[in-house]
C-alpha cells in the first residue's frame, strides 16, 4: 500500500554480507540514492538474521542489495526464505527494486536464469542503452536512450522470468535492467546506489573476489579511473519511490 507522503515511507532492506564496514556502507549508499532518513530504512541481513518480515503490514517497499561474497545461484540455508518474499511481493503488487545481487534475486525468484560468467563480469563505469520499451517505461522514460552506469558483478541474467519486460541492455549482453509487466517490480544490473567513491570503497573490500578481472593494480586503478561520481541514473531509486510508493495526490499539493 502506498505511503501517505515520502518521509512516512517504511522501507526494508535485504542484504547478504559477512563484511560489517560494507554492510553499513550499503545501508549509507541507499539511504543517499533514496533520499530516505535512517529511521526509515530497516535492514535485515541474512548472513547473520532470520528474513521476518510482514511486507504488507510493515512496509511499503522492499529493497534489495548486493551481496559480495555471495551468488545469487547459490542454494544457501536462507535462500528459500528470500526467493518466498519476493514472490510474495509479486503476488501482492508490492514495490520492489533490487540492485546488482538484488536484481539477480528477483529474476530467480520468478523464473528467470541467472548465471556465473566470469568471462562477461562487467567492472567500472560502463553504458547503458534502454530498449524500445525502455525508453517508454514509467520509470525509464525520463532518462537518455544511452547514460552510463557503475558496475560490478559476476552473475548474470541470461533469461527474464516470465512477464518480464527487457528495459535496457549493455554493449555485449542483454538485461541489464527489467521489470515485471504490469506490477511496480524493477531490477537493475547496474549498482543504482554506488558513485565513484562508493564503488571504489567496494572494490578495495572485495578485491579478493575480483582477482581474475583485476589481477594487477594498474588493471584495477583502469577501473577505477573509469567509475564516475555522477551519472544520468543517479535518483533512480528516489524516483522509484516517487512514482510507486509515494501518494500522487501528495506529489500535487
Amino acid at each position: 500500500m502506498a505511503a501517505n507522503s515520502f518521509d512516512k515511507i517504511r522501507a526494508l532492506l535485504v542484504q547478504v554480507r559477512n563484511t560489517e564496514d560494507i554492510e553499513v556502507q550499503e545501508q549509507q549508499c541507499f539511504l543517499e540514492r533514496t533520499q530516505l532518513h535512517p529511521e526509515q530504512l530497516h535492514c535485515i541481513n541474512l548472513a547473520r538474521s532470520e528474513l521476518n518480515a510482514d511486507l504488507s503490514e510493515d512496509y511499503d517497499v522492499l529493497f534489495i542489495g548486493g551481496a559480495g561474497e555471495y551468488s545469487a545461484v547459490e542454494d544457501y540455508d536462507w535462500m528459500p526464505s528470500a526467493l518466498s518474499l519476493i514472490r510474495d511481493a509479486a503476488d501482492l503488487s508490492f514495490p520492489v527494486f533490487g540492485s546488482c545481487w538484488g536484481h539477480q534475486l528477483i529474476a530467480r525468484a520468478l523464473g528467470g536464469t541467472v548465471v556465473r560468467d566470469l568471462a562477461r563480469a562487467e567492472l567500472g563505469c560502463l553504458p547503458v542503452y534502454l530498449t524500445e520499451q525502455g525508453k517508454v517505461d514509467p520509470l525509464f522514460a525520463s532518462y537518455p536512450a544511452r547514460f552510463y552506469a557503475n558496475m560490478g558483478h559476476h552473475d548474470r541474467v541470461t533469461h527474464l522470468p516470465h512477464g518480464a519486460i527487457e528495459l535496457a541492455t549493455g554493449s555485449d549482453q542483454p538485461n541489464e535492467a527489467f521489470r515485471i509487466e504490469g506490477k511496480p517490480i524493477y531490477g537493475t544490473q547496474f549498482h543504482s546506489e554506488l558513485n565513484a567513491k562508493r564503488e571504489e570503497e567496494r572494490l578495495l573490500r572485495y578485491r579478493p573476489y575480483y582477482r581474475d578481472e583485476l589481477p594487477d593494480d594498474d588493471v584495477f586503478d583502469r577501473v577505477v579511473r573509469s567509475l564516475k561520481e555522477t551519472t544520468e541514473v543517479d535518483h533512480l531509486m528516489y524516483d522509484f519511490l516517487l512514482k510507486f510508493v509515494v501518494r500522487q495526490d501528495e506529489l500535487r499539493q
